[in-house]
């Protein structure tokens, strides 16, 4: 079993060792802070969300007497969020696509949140370094053509975080997704927006706590962060964003440490690789038959799976001809190497230890086949900060700000452990509906693009679901209209009754852009979700499909904002009547 780790150890370490390290070692050490009482129990919106929120309504309330909706004043502004679906690079572009056409119908300004998880996570990160962005579209859809980012800096930024305690997997696909799919490294941390106007939606990114999220009660799974505060929504228990990362024990904060970056914070939020099971729908179809290999072959192979897209990732931040064709025979080494021992893994256990040798002699073919200079003289030192982690497979590490907290309510997977792993919350649901879901945010109207892969509606029964468990209200869904899954309308209206949110669902492919659920099925294999980035073509096909669909459907939107204004309006005579 130990040599077969270190296999596996020494094929990831090769997806990073493509071109020249900067020496930029350096430790970030954490400073000394007095004893405080750093969480917050709470279903109310903390003061820095409320003051943004009330801000942005006079915004929402410019933008709304602009379309000729009637809002009287800002308390009578409806909550409007748009959550955009996880669906790695699909989603990111189609989420520019999507706000850029509701800026150029003037429909932006009457969002008051931008929701995200996994793959709009990545977009919004690259959005909000801009605090001007929703009147900068242009600027922001420019950037997925720009000149990218140099392999050096990449690998100065993983050096760098490789020298931190809780230095992950995440890290690894955080630099690779900045810097090769979104073209940026965005350094700021994600609480330097909180001091910011309200010239941008609110944004909420959603993320799930791995061992919750598998060994858990219901409570403890999704985990939301904002420019403001960090925590489990449904315990109702927050830190300051500034703190996360830091060591608080017993509910005091001991010691303060840097906030994670933005480019961390992207590696956290959205990759899917981190869970064992996704990875196994990117086996080989004749390997993906339960039973018919042992659990060590399995996992070997899935992780084989995990390097081979992470090396294609790696491709897009490398331009010397003589690297990339280095990258292109190693990747066609492991997978020759692995298809063509299909007979071998299908055999017996005591098959493992083979194949693991001849796949360690396949890399060590290719690596002396390599040129001396740059990359072998980094070998060391990449070796040194990669290999554990591969070893560990650790996805999302930091500190854990419930340990040891003495409170009946938090769970035992949090209570116990000194660390807790932040991984993708689309492996829960691919929106993150769970954040504005109740009173906390009083949501009339959710607006959701879905960019998702896998059926269709499914993140809307996902959720609808979570919402029973939770006990917080959900528009009904139709079992009639599941029946259209394979081959959808562009937008469907969920209405909600009583204190039901309503949800306006717009598929990507449709019926408006595909012929037949063939032609459908076809596109969401052509712009699959772990495929190297996407070329210049692929990028404008997206954008202009995302485009299209909100162009198509202005009408809807603004029929279903006016009604989300007469709500809200609703409430506040309500609410007055009854406290005269």
């Amino acid at each position: 079993m130990q040599y077969r780790r270190f296999v596996t150890s020494a094929i990831c370490f090769w997806l990073v060792i493509s071109g020249a390290l900067e020496s930029t070692l350096g430790n970030m050490e954490g400073t000394a802070a007095p004893s405080e009482k750093p969480i917050r129990w709470s279903q109310s919106l903390c003061a820095g969300e409320q003051e943004y929120v009330h801000k942005r309504k006079q915004v929402v309330l410019e933008s709304l007497t602009d379309l000729g909706i009637n809002s009287t004043a800002t308390d009578s502004v409806p909550h409007i969020a748009l959550l955009g679906s996880g669906g790695g690079q699909r989603a990111a572009v189609a989420l520019l696509g999507s706000l850029y056409q509701m800026r150029q119908d003037a429909l932006l300004d009457t969002l008051l949140y931008l929701g995200g998880v996994s793959g709009s996570t990545w977009s919004m990160s690259c959005l909000y370094s801009d605090p001007q962005w929703s009147a900068n579209m242009d600027r922001a859809v420019s950037r997925l053509s720009g000149p990218g980012v140099e392999l050096e800096e990449a690998l100065a930024w993983l050096d760098e975080r490789s020298q931190e305690e809780h230095f992950s997997l995440s890290d690894i696909w955080g630099v690779m997704t900045s810097a090769g799919i979104m073209k940026q490294m965005d350094l700021r941390r994600l609480s330097d927006e909180a001091s910011r106007n309200a010239t941008n939606p609110y944004p909420i990114y959603g993320a799930i706590e791995r061992r919750c999220f598998f060994n858990g009660p219901i409570e403890g799974k999704w985990f939301e962060v904002s420019p403001h505060e960090a925590g489990f929504t449904d315990l109702g228990v927050f830190i300051e964003t500034s703190l996360l990362g830091s060591r608080i024990d017993r509910g005091e904060l001991l010691e303060k440490k840097p906030e994670m970056d933005m480019v961390k914070l992207q590696g956290v939020l959205g990759c899917a690789l981190a869970d064992e099971e996704t990875m196994k729908e990117y086996l080989p179809p004749w390997l993906n038959v339960p039973g018919d290999i042992d659990s060590g072959a399995e996992e070997l192979l899935r992780v084989f799976i995990a390097i081979d897209k992470l090396i294609t990732l790696t491709r897009c931040t490398i331009e010397d001809p003589a690297a990339l064709s280095d990258l292109d025979k190693l990747q066609k080494i492991l997978r020759d190497n692995v298809n063509g021992n299909k007979s071998v893994l299908l055999e017996s256990k005591s098959s493992e230890n083979r194949t693991s040798l001849e796949l360690l002699r396949a890399v060590e073919t290719w690596s002396q086949s390599l040129e001396d200079g740059a990359v072998k003289t980094h070998v060391s030192l990449l070796t040194k900060h990669i290999i554990p982690i591969i070893l560990k497979w650790e996805w999302g590490t930091t500190r854990n700000f419930l340990y040891q907290y003495q409170d009946f309510t938090v769970p035992a997977c949090l209570y116990s452990e000194e660390k807790f792993h932040l991984i993708d919350g689309g492996l829960m649901i691919n929106v993150n509906y769970p954040s504005f879901l109740g009173d906390k945010r009083d949501i009339d109207l959710i607006i959701a693009p879905e960019y998702s892969a896998g059926n269709m509606f499914e993140t809307l029964t996902l959720a609808r679901d979570y919402a029973a468990k939770v006990k917080k209200p959900f528009p009904e869904i139709d079992d009639r209209i599941l029946e259209e899954r394979e081959w959808p309308n562009d937008c469907y209206v969920f209405e909600g009754k009583g204190t039901e949110l309503t949800i306006i669902y717009m598929p990507l492919f449709n019926r408006q852009n595909c012929k037949d659920a063939a032609e459908l099925k076809a596109k969401m294999e052509e712009f699959s979700t772990f495929q190297r980035p996407f070329d210049q073509q692929k990028m404008e096909f997206l954008l202009e499909t995302a485009k299209t669909n909100m162009k198509n459907n202005k009408e809807t939107l603004l029929r279903e904002i006016n009604k989300a204004a007469l709500r809200r309006q609703n409430k506040r005579n309500a609410s007055a009547a009854a406290h005269r």
